[in-house]
């Protein structure tokens, strides 16, 4: 409502600037607009995806299909979570150390140890290991440095292994004369595999072995092995000769003459206590074929 004045009829009030809508949008700033559509975005997408699921609902119940189940993570699915991540980074930092190892000096082959030597020498084993001084050590492959020490034919076994940081152990087993016979370049020794393994002098206490074709492929010769490893020690070094012409007419001749009928090495453990027993009675043959009859002549 307006007042007349004194000079004339009444005018009406001059709006403001905050009374219109035009001018509230210019004193809201460009901020506040910004942020004010970003709002009414999200509630947008916030209608569209409620009107997304209700008619998804609804096509479920016409089709009667049951609603599917909300699961949550429990506690045990969160702590097997957190085992597997730190496996995982253990698996990681194992494989790096790993790969360091493998190529990197850090630990090197700097010394080679030889245990079991006797008639070899150590200088023998290393030659014949063929491992460079400065090789990491993981990337020595024990197997093929024992297979090329094993090629010794003194040697019947051999074991490699790794000592860190950086020491290679190799361990042999000599091969140890069981029975030799004589060839035109010298007396050779067989070991209980009936492997020829060396030629040279013996060590007393030997047997001479007389079979027609030793080694470790006659049935005869591998017989004759297989009674002698069966003999107590004490009448084992008694032996002189041992005779195989078959596997079934094994004869041992003692160093004092006396005779020893063995057979077939059927129960051959079974003959070797009976003969330890007949030995210590007189006579000059000893028949231990039949361990059942056992007789002395």
């Amino acid at each position: 409502m307006t007042e007349p004045t004194e000079d004339g009829p009444a005018i009406p009030p001059t709006e403001t600037a905050a009374e219109t809508p035009d001018a509230a949008e210019d004193f809201e700033g460009p901020r506040r607009q910004a942020r004010r559509e970003r709002e009414e975005r999200r509630a947008a997408q916030a209608r569209a995806t409620a009107i997304e699921q209700a008619r998804r609902e609804a096509k479920r119940r016409a089709m009667g299909t049951p609603a599917p189940e909300t699961r949550t993570l429990g506690r045990g699915t969160v702590r097997g979570l957190k085992v597997l991540m730190w496996t995982v980074v253990a698996a990681v930092l194992v494989v790096g150390m790993g790969l360091l190892l493998y190529f990197t000096p850090i630990m090197s082959v700097r010394s080679v140890v030889v245990v079991g030597v006797g008639a070899v020498t150590q200088d023998e084993v290393v030659s014949a290991a063929g491992v460079t001084s400065g090789t990491p050590l993981l990337q020595v492959d024990t197997d093929t440095v024992a297979e090329r020490v094993a090629g010794i034919r003194r040697i019947a076994s051999a074991r490699v292994q790794r000592q860190y940081p950086s020491t290679l152990r190799i361990t042999i087993v000599e091969r140890v004369p069981v029975v030799l016979r004589d060839y035109p370049d010298g007396v050779h020794l067989f070991d209980r595999d009936g492997v020829d393994f060396a030629v040279g002098p013996p060590p007393p206490g030997i047997p001479y072995l007389d079979a027609e074709n030793p080694g470790p492929n006659d049935p005869a010769t591998m017989a004759a092995l297989q009674v002698m490893t069966s003999l107590r020690p004490d009448v084992a070094v008694q032996v002189g000769r041992v005779s195989a012409p078959s596997v079934a007419a094994i004869t041992l001749t003692l160093v004092d003459g006396r005779t020893v009928v063995w057979g077939t090495t059927d129960r051959t453990e079974e003959k070797a206590l009976k003969l330890a027993a007949l030995l210590t009675q007189p006579g000059q043959v000893y028949d231990v074929s039949s361990p059942d009859l056992p007789t002395v002549k």
